[in-house]
């Protein structure tokens, strides 16, 4: 149970930094994983592609094609990416992408995963997907560290978010934003001259 002070947040924020402070390793890589949900739409009307002075057109109509999610992996020192669309991001698609990160290692000691507390980001996923020898062989192969703990119902949210919402404004907490416009220019290697 998290204390006030936020200490349970605190360690797991300490463990995933150790963790990241450790050198590249081949037999302990280090796999960070998170969920996209995306939202399928279709045109309704055929774009209309830019020509000389004229920008491409879209309609702003469109049809609704249900979801989807994408299950993000990334190994930060390696700059290995493990993308998998799916149709949802059940136990048994995220038991399957397991699979697909296990064998992308094959010569490691233990592959540690970055990941949350979500209900589907554990051992049960690839017994229920696998059988149980399998899927504890599988599961046997991470060494886990969850970056959230879970919070069970609203009243409990409530209470979180209104703790935190009174110390921040208590203690007039500022956003110290150090990204510039010129920064961003370099980093994502455009140029920009407001026309209006």
């Amino acid at each position: 149970m998290q204390g006030g002070d936020g200490s349970l947040s605190l360690g797991r924020m300490e463990d995933v930094l150790a963790l990241y402070e450790k050198p590249l390793s081949e037999e302990e890589p280090v796999v960070c994983i998170d969920e996209k949900p995306v939202v399928l739409h279709q045109d309704t009307r055929t774009p209309l592609p830019a020509r000389q002075g004229t920008l491409a057109r879209r309609d702003y109509e469109y049809k609704r094609c249900g979801t989807a999610n994408v299950f993000c992996g990334v190994e930060p020192k390696a700059g290995r990416h493990f993308l998998k669309p799916a149709s949802t991001r059940s136990a048994a698609e995220f038991a399957d992408y397991l699979v697909g990160i296990v064998a992308a290692y094959p010569d490691a000691m233990t592959i540690h995963l970055v990941l949350d507390n979500l209900n589907t980001h554990g051992r049960k996923s690839l017994v229920a997907r696998y059988g149980e020898k399998l899927g504890n062989l599988l599961w046997g192969r991470f060494t886990v560290h969850f970056t959230k703990r879970r919070i069970p119902d609203l009243a409990t949210l409530r209470n979180e978010v209104r703790a935190r919402s009174t110390r921040l404004n208590r203690n007039h907490t500022a956003i110290q934003w150090n990204f510039t416009r010129k920064q961003a220019r370099r980093k994502l290697h455009y140029s920009f001259t407001k026309t209006w």
